[in-house]
């Protein structure tokens, strides 16, 4: 199975301890503006694993685009891209290095995707337009980890999620309109789940060790010369 990754990162593949992250992090933060280190550490406590998106399929790149804006805006820190079809291209000038801060994971198709995310515990829910599907509102939250599925542009959500999804949920309309486009559905859904949240009792937040760890990483994005900067004070260990 290949899955490939843009710098993702979970508990089980965190390279190094805490104190490690924690000592880089605090030298770098020399080489930034007290502002911008400030904004950093409330935007990294403010992330989530908990919940997480994938797209399938997702054929217009400003579809895509959006969808990685829409999860750095609400704080999900994982994208996953399902690419049998058409890969996954975010336009640049729609995304405006808002990539810099999703971890993005790709599939060559749904079954691995699927097979990857129920091994790191996420129940797999189907954003659809059906009857009988639960809504933000009704949708527990606190059953565990999951991951919001959105299909293609044109078909929706594929027979293969539809016959593995653990729930389905959709977006209350009351007009003629019976449905939304992936890049619309995906901002109400995120939004709403995301705030609903931070207003529960569940830890949703990233561990100490995974706020220190995606910390570290953002910080080299945003630092110019990071690396011989790091290699001064810490030589290779960096």
């Amino acid at each position: 199975m290949k899955v490939t990754s843009k710098c993702s990162t979970t508990m089980a593949n965190i390279a190094k301890p805490k104190e490690w992250y924690d000592e880089r992090v605090e030298y770098l933060a020399e080489f930034m503006l007290p502002e911008r280190y400030a904004t950093m550490r409330r935007v990294v406590a403010d992330r989530t694993r908990y919940m997480t998106v994938c797209a399938e399929n997702t054929f217009h790149p400003q579809n895509a685009s959006a969808l990685v804006r829409h999860c750095e805006a609400f704080g999900v820190q994982e994208l996953h891209a399902i690419e049998f079809l058409c890969g996954f291209q975010a336009n640049t000038h729609i995304v405006r290095g808002t990539d810099k801060w999703v971890d993005i994971r790709r599939y060559e198709n749904t079954p691995q995707a699927v097979e990857h995310l129920k091994r790191e515990g996420y129940r797999i829910v189907a954003a659809t337009p059906h009857t009988n599907d639960l809504t933000p509102d009704s949708f527990d939250i606190a059953k565990g980890r999951f991951c919001l599925v959105f299909g293609t542009e044109k078909q929706g959500i594929s027979p293969e999620i539809m016959a593995v999804a653990d729930e389905f949920v959709k977006i209350p309309m009351y007009g003629f309109v019976e449905s939304l486009n992936v890049s619309a559905c995906a901002a109400i859904l995120i939004q709403g789940l995301v705030e609903k949240l931070h207003r529960s009792d569940v830890e949703w937040r990233l561990s100490p060790e995974e706020q220190s760890e995606l910390l570290y990483r953002w910080m080299r994005e945003s630092i110019k010369d990071d690396e011989g900067i790091l290699r001064k004070r810490f030589g290779f260990d960096i």
